[in-house]
């Protein structure tokens, strides 16, 4: 059977007159209706599944669609990065994720299209084109008929999408039941997602597959940090939707958080200061989900360094990251390996999880560890680390997590203050540096259309230091503690220099829309009768490059002004002598 078919076990016809319904024959949409499994590929890249041979160990046993391309170098580090490491003892059902490199060189025929969504994303949900995501669900089970005596299998959803809490749930409605249906139910649902509307930030997205609906709304850049729109049933074609999603990328931070909790303003400080950390658990759902939740408590900031949420021996990346000839990089490892306690006890910050359970009962405040006492993956479970904050501890915010523990309160209200708190943190240390970068934009009264848009000021150090006197965190922190020095640290870190990198990008697109805009407010073809042809032509020039760029870098430029400015250049032209206009007419750029 081609994947193309419909398959008998998966045509649905709830899912489909949904996906018809609610199909949008305008919109982004019709840009991925040009080939065949370019919707699947706006979600995934592929669906693997990992079986474990005898002979061969791990190996990919089915890639979906057949056509997907992975080198032998991704092949062997999904399935290595697939199954728990076999101290983990993971019996039954296991669901993580993972994170790994791609190969350089791959080009994607949808990448503009997706480029363009990509834009409307917040910071931290933008996709690294270098990385791949891996969402497994891993099963283990006693079977007497196999010569091991388990069946050990893993279905992996690879995608460049952190929508973490997305997969994770298709993975829950699908793997059951392809472990018990096998290929023919995998083309049914790889079909099923080549039917999905676009993953358009903002807009309330119907997915069908295997006969459920989901509904769901991807965040965009322009929702007030902290808040999440409920998706909600509101109108009658609701009525076949199986399941709202609250969120597309969120973990449950308090529930990752809890064996640590006592040291949460400690960890924010190390992950905002991109330090090298290490998360010793004992399984990949403990590691990853932990690692996912450090790497997302400095939200709306973007961490910029790289992170792995389950890091085996086996990575190719193995040996660059527990060298000993150099200092440990800015990295966040999630590990399971016993192995790791020696090869990573250089490291300067580890954190050691035991099994994440949510408490019933306020956990002991446990001391910070010296990291010479972390000998093996049986130390007890703690932060191990020499590390100084330079914050005072802020004792409301874990009054206000224990009392919630004894109150019984839900974890997902618990996990909301926690967000809310790091959000309000990170807001505070984010807003002095957004104030002066913001101070160094030209005043737009020094934007004039004869002249190359102006350049932003130089970001200085000192100057900035002296701004936090008057303008600091002081102003929405009441937190004491030593902020300059967390600043200098700060300007050092690789989040401070993809922070500052995408600032500048924005600033600079929104000078360039200025001086677009300047250039429409001029009477361009009185300018045209007073100068040369040759100059004209140069103009002219000049201005279809700056319409090719404003699409290019999709400059912040309103439809009108592009409009306004496309009729300038052609009434521009026909003032032009014949010859001239079939040449400029016919001329896209120089």
């Amino acid at each position: 059977m081609s994947l193309r078919e419909r398959s008998a076990s998966g045509s649905v016809e709830a899912g489909e007159d949904a996906a018809a319904t609610l199909a949008e024959p305008d919109g982004p949409d019709r840009y991925l209706s040009l080939l065949p499994w370019d919707r699947f590929s706006a979600w995934l890249h592929c669906v693997c599944v990992v079986g474990f041979d005898l002979e061969l160990g791990q190996a990919v046993e089915v890639i979906y669609p057949p056509h997907s391309k992975l080198t032998d170098k991704e092949k062997t580090n999904i399935c290595y990065l697939s199954f728990p490491d076999s101290n983990s003892g993971c019996l039954g059902d296991t669901q993580f994720c993972f994170r790994f490199r791609r190969s350089p060189g791959r080009k994607v025929s949808l990448c503009c299209f997706l480029d363009q969504l990509d834009r409307d994303l917040p910071v931290y949900l933008k996709k690294d084109p270098a990385y791949y995501y891996g969402y497994v669900y891993f099963r283990q089970v006693r079977d007497k008929s196999l010569k091991r005596g388990y069946f050990q299998k893993s279905l992996v959803l690879i995608s460049k999408l952190p929508y973490i809490h997305l997969f994770r749930t298709i993975l829950k409605q699908i793997a059951p039941e392809y472990f018990e249906r096998s290929e023919a139910f995998l083309e049914a649902v790889c079909n099923d997602v080549d039917r999905w509307p676009p993953p358009v930030p903002g807009k309330i997205l119907h997915l069908p597959i295997m006969g459920m609906i989901m509904k769901l709304r991807i965040p965009t850049y322009r929702d007030k940090p902290g808040t999440t729109p409920v998706v909600q049933n509101t109108h009658q074609a609701d009525a076949q939707i199986s399941m709202a999603l609250p969120t597309v990328h969120e973990v449950d931070l308090f529930r990752c958080f809890c064996p640590v909790f006592f040291h949460i303003q400690m960890l924010w400080e190390l992950v905002l200061l991109g330090e090298p950390l290490v998360v010793m658990a004992p399984s990949p759902s403990e590691s990853s989900e932990t690692v996912l939740a450090l790497t997302s408590c400095i939200s709306p900031l973007k961490y910029c360094s790289d992170f792995r949420p389950y890091f085996t021996i086996h990575d190719s990346e193995f040996k660059e990251y527990t060298t000993r000839t150099q200092a440990p990089p800015s990295v966040i490892l999630g590990v399971t390996n016993p192995f790791f306690a020696k090869t990573l006890q250089h490291w300067p910050h580890i954190i050691r999880i035991g099994d994440i359970k949510l408490p019933g009962e306020v956990p002991k405040q446990v001391k910070v560890k010296k990291l010479k006492n972390l000998k093996t993956l049986d130390s007890k479970p703690g932060v191990y680390t020499s590390y100084k904050p330079y914050l005072n501890k802020d004792e409301d915010i874990v009054k206000q997590l224990q009392k919630g523990v004894q109150q019984k309160r839900p974890t997902e209200a618990q996990s909301v203050i926690l967000r809310r708190y790091f959000l309000e943190l990170t807001e505070s240390f984010i807003i002095p540096l957004e104030r002066y970068m913001a101070s160094l934009m030209p005043l737009q009264k020094c934007i004039s259309p004869w002249k190359s848009p102006p350049q932003l000021r130089q970001f200085s150090q000192d100057d900035f230091m002296k701004t936090l006197e008057k303008a600091g965190p002081q102003l929405t922190s009441g937190l004491k503690g030593d902020w300059i020095g967390l600043y200098r640290h700060f300007l050092k870190s690789p989040n401070f220099d993809g922070w500052f990198r995408s600032r500048q990008k924005e600033m600079t697109q929104k000078l360039e829309a200025l001086h677009l805009e300047a250039l429409c407010n001029e009477n361009l073809v009185f300018w045209s009768q007073k100068h040369t042809e040759v100059e004209t032509v140069d103009l002219v020039l000049k201005l279809k490059n700056k319409l090719l760029q404003a699409d290019r870098e999709q400059l912040p430029v309103k439809t009108d002004t592009l409009k306004k400015l496309q009729t300038h250049i052609n009434d521009i032209i026909l003032a032009l002598p014949d010859d001239l206009q079939d040449i400029l007419l016919k001329t896209g750029t120089t």
